[in-house]
């Protein structure tokens, strides 16, 4: 007698491939909390000028949800497992400006100022440009790993952008910042935002390469790791270029902003931190002495250091003084708490500066210290998911270029934020999303994008392994 035992299929699979959430519902309930509430406070704005509604609610509420919409359904369609919250919160961040951008052409003094025009039509455009490159980016770069093949080109591009504002002739010098050029038809354009990304992209591939030669360490010293004299030369060519920044631009931001990052993506590539205590060190040694000879750098140091001086100067006519970091520190003051309430603040008194460099002031005294404190977690979730996108990506590169995009984008609000409440020295860059700008805008939505595709990689799900024929249904024979 013999008895035939059956031995099932085992067929193996990964637990993501089996109806792995996608969070794209998800993302479309934010996007409409994302576009309501800066038409709630487009109403708002509205009804505090003019005790009605703005005849413009409608188209633009219509223009922000239609914007929105394409920017979900190229999501959708092309990084279907992206991160969730990456784009309601840029697309919250870039409401909330459109309305105070338009909240301040309301302002009849920055009316009757010589070069006054409405910027918000503008910043609309560049909103929907924005968009359209966001959209560009998702298609075009399906894999973010091929951005690991252009590394010195990255790195070339980058310097060109920089050099193209000391161009005679497209280069402009606009108070006391030579970071724009002229582009006919177009207006001014900062070149140093793009650079940002160009960069992000030279250093990840770079130090993917090279981590392991600088993680070594010679000799230990207080505690810290010396790196090897050779191994200091990446740093110390980055370290030149900003200080060159500085000096020949007089931009202290973008110098800022280029080295952080780079210190930022060292010490999480090589995981030393005593890169990081070079990198500060270094940092603070070019801008003290950059600052003893550049007078644009002197001047924004001393209004940083005795902003009532400056604006008391600037009153009595002194040329080479300004009132601006005087006029923030007061739009925060009489914010409070809790704001004086959208358009029934006096941030105009800052002029040109309002809707771009100080649009956080307008944001302080309107909305108050809560207000600004509900901007700043929006700007840090941001950095958070980024960050998280990061820690989750299956590659080195895409981790490297993760952290520096979101370490360029979280120095930069630093910076602006810092500059504009009087922790820092202002440094004349835009606060991203919000300020009016359409650099910074389609820098900073390009940025998003390419953050959604790492996301999109490594929240995707591994395909289940094909079948295999050996596998198949077997009979054991075994005597009774």
């Amino acid at each position: 007698m013999s008895s035939t035992t059956n031995t099932p299929t085992h067929h193996t699979s990964t637990i993501g491939a089996i109806g792995a959430p996608s969070r794209r519902n998800t993302e479309l309930a934010l996007l409409v909390f994302a576009v309501a509430i800066p038409v709630f406070a487009y109403a708002n704005v509205g009804l505090a000028i003019d005790d009605k509604v703005p005849a413009g609610l409608l188209s633009y509420g219509l223009g922000l949800g239609l914007l929105a919409a394409v920017g979900h359904l190229a999501v959708r369609k092309f990084a279907p497992y992206a991160d969730p919250m990456l784009l309601p919160l840029a697309t919250l961040l870039n409401g909330l400006g459109l309305v105070v951008i338009w909240r301040l052409d309301q302002s009849k003094l920055l009316q009757s100022l010589p070069n006054y025009f409405q910027a918000a039509p503008r910043q609309l455009l560049y909103t929907a440009l924005g968009i359209g490159l966001f959209v560009v980016v998702l298609i075009f770069l399906k894999d973010h790993r091929v951005l690991q093949r252009y590394t010195y080109i990255s790195m070339f591009g980058a310097l060109v952008l920089l050099v193209l504002p000391l161009v005679p002739g497209l280069g402009a010098n606009i108070y006391g910042a030579k970071i724009w050029i002229n582009i006919p038809g177009l207006g001014s354009l900062q070149p140093g935002e793009f650079a940002k990304i160009a960069l992000a992209v030279f250093f990840a591939g770079y130090l993917m390469v090279k981590r392991d030669a600088l993680a070594l360490a010679s000799r230990r010293f207080m505690g810290l790791y010396l790196p090897r004299g050779r191994d200091l030369g990446p740093i110390l060519v980055v370290w030149l270029m900003s200080i060159l920044i500085l000096v020949f631009e007089t931009d202290l931001g973008t110098s800022l902003l280029f080295f952080g990052m780079f210190v930022i993506m060292l010490y999480v590539a090589t995981e030393r931190t005593s890169w990081i205590v070079f990198g500060l060190l270094m940092s603070a040694a070019g801008a003290v002495g950059v600052a003893s000879f550049e007078p644009h750098v002197q001047q924004r140091v001393q209004a940083w250091l005795d902003p009532m001086k400056e604006y008391t100067l600037s009153q009595q006519g002194v040329v080479g003084h300004s009132e601006q970091s005087m006029q923030a520190l007061w739009a925060f003051g009489s914010g409070g708490t809790l704001g004086t309430g959208l358009g029934q603040g006096h941030s105009d008194l800052i002029r040109f500066a309002a809707n771009s460099d100080f649009i956080l002031a307008t944001f302080g005294e309107e909305l108050g210290l809560a207000g600004i404190m509900a901007i700043l977690l929006i700007y840090g979730l941001i950095v958070e998911r980024g960050v998280r996108t990061a820690l989750a990506a299956r590659d080195p590169f895409g981790k490297l270029l993760a952290v520096g995009l979101s370490g360029a984008f979280a120095l930069q609000v630093f910076v602006v934020a810092g500059g504009v409440m009087g922790l820092i020295p202002l440094t004349g860059m835009t606060m991203p999303f919000m300020a009016y700008g359409g650099s910074s805008v389609l820098a900073n939505w390009a940025l998003i994008g390419i953050l959604i595709r790492i996301s999109d990689t490594a929240r995707r799900p591994a395909p289940a392994p094909a079948g295999n024929p050996d596998a198949e249904m077997t009979q054991v024979v075994r005597p009774s």
